[in-house]
């Protein structure tokens, strides 16, 4: 049996989605292709690699070495049709791009299109990500580059700041809120607040500022992700803080008001991040470069979003 380089990352696409049917798919093959592959690495190197009767499926001790240094192999090898490519200054690879929803939604949609539009012959392939498998993809080398929110370095990830975005009051048209222009965090005392889940890093923030100008809201919902705490706000089930440039589209529909915090104390910084010890290809390089050209102003985005012509609706 001769390895290729198809077969090991069929293996450690299995490894790392801990499912031989997610990795068949991103692989274009059938399950039981996936199974076959497996089974041929096993009986070449006459160790099992894959605990099957676990789930989800984990790679035994013997998997864990293998699959550590074939994840190199393929990054080496990647980065390196990466530079042929782009020897002749010609943009041709790869990146892969994870980001977190509210990123995804509101950011990435202009910046791979341009990114397309300057490099036609690149390719991104963009997913969005609950953050924990954002930082997941991107340990595993299953994903170039990833965009969190308060990102921070660990030792196998290296971030590096991107841009703030200011929170705002969101509420509902009917609020009281509505027709002002600023206030101040101590009036959030005793109001009802649509927050995040507490254990997203976020909510610790904002519960820490406000709680530092003495206030103390009556949160009567919690939500994981942005999308779904505004559909509360806009029922008026309360108000929330939310990142002023993921409220575009509301504001353009007049589903919801915006409310400037005075002191501009609160904002939410988002950061780039890829693999420690793995260096970026040509072409992950120059999709960065383009994000860091696009960093700017953060309220900048918020006048082209509610220009209902500018706006990008992504499923």
């Amino acid at each position: 049996m001769i390895v290729n380089l198809r077969s090991l990352k069929v293996f450690c696409d299995i490894v790392a989605r801990r499912s031989f049917s997610r990795a068949a798919e991103a692989n274009g093959i059938s399950q039981s292709g996936a199974s076959q592959v497996i089974s041929q690495l096993e009986g070449r190197l006459g160790v099992q690699l894959i605990e099957r009767s676990k789930r989800p499926l984990v790679p035994t001790r013997e998997g864990q070495v293998f699959y550590d240094g074939c994840r190199k192999l393929i990054a080496r090898y990647e980065a390196l049709e990466d530079e042929v490519r782009t020897l002749h200054e010609e943009v041709a690879g790869r990146v892969r791009v994870a980001a977190i929803y509210s990123v995804g939604l509101h950011h990435m949609s202009r910046s791979v299109q341009e990114f397309m539009t300057r490099h036609p012959k690149a390719n991104v392939r963009l997913e969005y990500l609950h953050p924990e498998r954002v930082l997941e993809l991107v340990e595993q080398g299953q994903a170039d580059i990833g965009i969190v929110s308060y990102p921070r370095s660990t030792r196998a990830i290296e971030a590096e700041p991107w841009r703030e975005e200011p929170l705002v009051l969101a509420c509902a048209p009917s609020s009281p809120f509505a027709g002002r222009v600023q206030l101040s965090l101590a009036e959030l005392d005793g109001q009802r607040m649509v927050g995040f889940d507490p254990g997203l890093v976020i909510r610790h923030e904002v519960d820490r500022v406000i709680a530092a100008h003495g206030a103390e809201p009556h949160v009567v919902m919690e939500f994981d992700n942005i999308e779904t705490i505004k559909r509360a706000v806009e029922i008026d089930a309360g108000v929330a803080l939310l990142p002023e440039p993921t409220l575009g589209r509301e504001l353009a529909a007049g589903t919801l008001c915006a409310v400037r915090i005075a002191g501009d104390e609160l904002v939410r910084p988002l950061g780039i991040i890829h693999a420690r010890g793995k260096p970026l290809g040509p072409t992950a390089r120059r999709f960065v470069d383009l994000l860091r050209d696009h960093a700017g102003d953060a309220r900048g985005d918020v006048a082209a979003a509610t220009d209902p012509a500018a706006v990008v609706t992504t499923a």
